[in-house]
């Protein structure tokens, strides 16, 4: 079985195409690596880039990437609405294809130390990745962002894991790791109110929001036993949110990570959203993914929503898929076009289809047409008998 790993860097441009596109070209100039998606986002001013490929591939590609980021992103102009800390501001592993966690770790090691000898760029690990369990999280290593690195890099405890533990002002520092399968989902709403979209993040999220002696979010903090706030927990387990603005699109947004997507799933997160936002009148309009997902997303998301009609489920892939699209709104901003967003897709269309086993049944009945010595009579008998049997 050939091993693959998934890479997903996202870098601190998203105006700049020209930059962003200098920057995915250093990636598909790697043998055996193939570049899926770029999400740039004009609000966040951020580029989520995916790209799949062998160990060695993915971490030359990651490399390539990250210097050149450093090189074209000046970090001390940066403004845009996704908290960040660097120019390649963090960069996860995803084992997708024989890899094992202990590979991907490995890779994320050979990753940082080389960014960290050979560019100078503070490095910290990060998830399964991470060597100090207590900076695991890439919300608290983040914490205080770019503009508070400064000081912060200087505490004993943020000494990074590779590279110089001084922040340097136009690159920033990075976040390497390794993690499952991570959904960033935006649930659109009717409204521009920053404030009244993050009354429904704090609502769906896992970590809630702070409980205040008066019940209102401008009221003073409720204490535990040891001076830290009291805080009410949100609808959902593994769900991580922010709102914001996006001027682009003149709404604002449930800017969310959904981090377990087998307890949280898609169709659930937006269905929490709709819950929270109508109990302020507002309401959901639509959603959006950013970057890639897996397929079993759509196809479970497609289930869900037939469940809920009390219909049946047995519609094909594709059915599903769409009933999930339509469902989520995934197509209100922009064109929501599956083999562009669905990973198992992505990948499917970029590996060479040479082979007669990895040809789907159009592709096999073109062939027949041909003067190919392959497929034959007896590859022709089984595909009729095979459909036969299938009526």
């Amino acid at each position: 079985m050939q091993k693959l790993i998934e890479c997903v860097p996202n870098f601190s441009e998203g105006r700049d195409l020209n930059i962003i596109r200098q920057i995915t070209d250093v990636i598909e100039s790697v043998d055996g690596v193939s570049l899926l998606d770029v999400d740039p986002g004009t609000s966040k001013n951020r580029t989520v880039v995916t790209f799949v490929g062998e160990l060695d591939a993915a971490v030359e590609a990651a490399f390539r990437a990250i210097k050149k980021a450093a090189e074209l992103i000046d970090m001390r102009k940066h403004k845009g609405a996704h908290p960040r800390m660097g120019a390649t501001d963090v960069c996860p592993f995803i084992p997708v294809s024989g890899v094992t966690w202990e590979e991907a770790i490995e890779c994320a090691n050979r990753l940082g130390k080389r960014v960290g000898e050979e560019l100078k760029i503070p490095v910290y690990l990060y998830e399964k990745a991470a060597k100090d369990k207590t900076r695991s999280n890439l919300s608290v290593i983040r914490a205080g962002e770019y503009e508070g690195f400064f000081e912060k890099i200087k505490q004993p405890e943020w000494k990074p894991d590779f590279g110089p533990a001084v922040f340097n002002e136009k690159w920033g520092g990075t976040v390497i790791g390794v993690r499952d399968f991570l959904v960033a989902y935006n649930v659109n709403l009717n409204t521009k109110s920053v404030r009244r979209t993050n009354s429904v993040a704090f609502d769906v999220r896992e970590q809630g929001r702070v409980k205040t002696g008066d019940g209102t979010p401008w009221g003073k903090p409720v204490l535990d036993a040891n001076g830290e706030p009291v805080r009410i927990p949100g609808m959902l387990k593994h769900v991580k949110a922010i709102g914001w603005f996006v001027k682009e699109y003149g709404i604002a947004q449930v800017s969310m990570n959904l981090t377990n997507i087998e307890e949280t799933p898609l169709p659930v997160a937006f269905d929490a959203c709709v819950e929270a936002a109508a109990k302020r009148g507002m309401r959901v309009t639509g959603s959006e993914i950013v970057g890639m997902v897996p397929k079993k997303c759509l196809v479970d998301a497609g289930r869900y929503f037939l469940r809920k009609q009390r219909w049946s489920e047995g519609v094909s892939q594709e059915e599903l898929i769409e009933i999930a699209i339509r469902s989520l709104g995934l197509d209100e901003l922009k064109p929501f076009d599956p083999k562009e967003k669905v990973i198992e897709f992505k990948i499917e269309s970029a590996e060479p289809r040479n082979s007669i086993l990895r040809m789907n049944l159009r592709e096999f009945c073109n062939e027949t047409s041909k003067d190919s010595p392959a497929p034959g009579g007896g590859s022709v008998a089984a595909l009729m008998g095979a459909l036969g049997a299938s009526l």
